[in-house]
């Protein structure tokens, strides 16, 4: 049976909803399934039990209605008289969950394995690595970096043998952007494990921690550290994860969790997997910008969603539990962030990074200079902003703001004052005019009102002001 011909017997299990384009089931479990129980039942028998605690096992979907292939498919092979593939990627989970497939492949979830090539993975296939991981897909070698890092967040190119199975380069992978050869992007099986594929896991805050952690990008710290993650995980079993249709404030009000603010349903606002349309920033790159922005240099439809029909569909899940004056001095602040993070530190840091590149050697990652700029907005910029979106004061301070002002002014500008000195009076015309444009460009950064304190010029109404702060401090807290 191929996959079309399934897909017309899943569609016979339809009652009465025709008119949805899904199927809740089949009337009785295939014979195929029937066979790979018998046999995954001894061999693999968590598989088993975690499969048989799903909706899918209530349903009678079973192995074959996920990994059945075409005889065209390029990772079928034949498996005990059936065949099979190893993966099961968006576009088989489509034949069920259409609506969910859609709207995941629209989303930036989908997309993040076109970060390969990016300059994330220069480090990781050269900076870091080699090419010493030689497989048959692979005969010149890849970077284990890159395949047990990069590729097990964003996604793999999944590559398959001439025998129909996946190169062990790209595979086992559950990287959210995987690329997998059927031409989809993604895999479902990043938030809904294998085999309970279950909404209470996608909802739960520790599987976003899977990708959304770390240096770079640390939202379940950030999510742990906030009030929402303080009352989530005093009491997780008020969140009732496991409610079938999990609305805020109907099925559960103690907190909110990540799936709660991106994803979940509302009142007023059904569930989506577009994780993009209640965001009304784009943190991602050295400057912050609106989604529209990414959305369209993505190709994504959500280009034609403007910020702030985003944000106004995330003050209603806000609206749950907080009021309106609270939800707009949230987003004040927030925007002051931002604001003075794009000011004073990303989009000055990118003109300076930008004169220097004359001035520097080619290769990405070969001078200090490239490190310190990309720890400074990719990490500690990052952070900031992170931190600044979900409450999280000691990420949006001691994280982030500063150690962006820290390396900035005693890291940053420094070096782009060395490599001047060291330029100004150099042989070749080229360089000279480099090194006199970026000394012009560090002026003007160093003398704007953001920075000028650094030169001692700080406004005397302003050295006034701190001064009389600074008393009014030990008055408080001096006897």
């Amino acid at each position: 049976m191929g996959k079309h011909v399934a897909a017309g017997v899943l569609a016979i299990g339809l009652a009465g909803s025709a008119a949805l384009g899904q199927a809740f089931g089949l009337a009785e479990m295939s014979e195929q399934s029937r066979m790979c129980v018998g046999c995954h039942r001894s061999e693999n028998p968590a598989l088993f039990q975690q499969w048989g605690g799903s909706l899918h096992y209530r349903a009678n979907i079973g192995c074959y209605e996920c990994h059945l292939a075409n005889e065209g498919d390029p990772d079928g092979f034949d498996h005990y008289g059936q065949r099979i593939s190893v993966l099961v990627t968006p576009k088989d989970c489509a034949r069920c969950h259409t609506r969910e497939t859609a709207e995941f492949a629209a989303s930036h979830h989908a997309k993040a394995g076109r970060i390969l090539g990016s300059l994330d993975n220069v480090l990781a296939e050269v900076v870091e690595g080699s090419a010493g991981m030689v497989t048959p897909m692979f005969p010149h070698g890849v970077s284990a970096s890159a395949v047990n890092g990069c590729w097990q967040c964003h996604g793999s190119e999944v590559k398959v043998n001439k025998d129909g199975k996946p190169d062990p380069a790209t595979w086992p992978n559950s990287g959210i952007g995987r690329l997998n050869p059927d031409g989809s992007e993604g895999t479902c099986s990043s938030c809904h494990f294998r085999h309970v594929f279950s909404a209470a896991q996608a909802r739960h805050p520790d599987t976003c921690g899977k990708c959304h952690l770390g240096p770079d990008h640390p939202q379940k710290e950030i999510y742990e550290e906030s009030k929402h993650g303080n009352m989530f995980f005093q009491d997780p079993d008020a969140a009732n994860l496991k409610s079938p249709k999990w609305v805020v404030g109907q099925d559960y009000w103690t907190a909110p969790t990540c799936a709660t603010c991106h994803m979940s349903a509302t009142s007023k606002q059904p569930v989506t997997h577009d994780v993009g349309l209640r965001i009304s920033w784009n943190n991602r790159p050295e400057v912050s910008i609106r989604p529209e922005v990414a959305d369209a240099k993505m190709g994504l439809p959500s280009a034609s969603v403007p910020w702030n029909v985003r944000r106004e569909n995330m003050k209603e899940v806000c609206m749950n539990c907080h009021s309106v004056l609270w939800i707009d001095g949230f987003y004040a602040q927030y925007d002051e962030l931002i604001e003075l993070y794009n000011t004073k530190f990303g989009a000055p840091g990118k003109a300076l990074y930008d004169l220097a590149k004359p001035l520097l050697q080619k290769e990405a990652f070969s001078n200090e200079l490239d490190w310190v700029w990309f720890e400074l907005w990719h990490h500690e910029g990052r952070r900031a902003r992170h931190g600044a979106s979900m409450m999280a004061p000691d990420y949006t301070h001691w994280h982030g703001m500063y150690d962006v002002a820290k390396n900035f002014y005693t890291e940053f500008i420094p070096q782009l004052q060395e490599l001047v000195e060291a330029n100004l009076h150099d042989a070749d015309p080229a360089r000279v005019a480099a090194a006199q444009a970026l000394q012009t460009k560090i002026n003007e950064a160093l003398n704007s009102d953001a920075h000028k304190w650094f030169l001692g010029k700080i406004d005397p109404v302003e050295a006034a002001r701190r001064e009389q702060a600074a008393k009014d401090f030990k008055e408080r807290y001096g006897k």
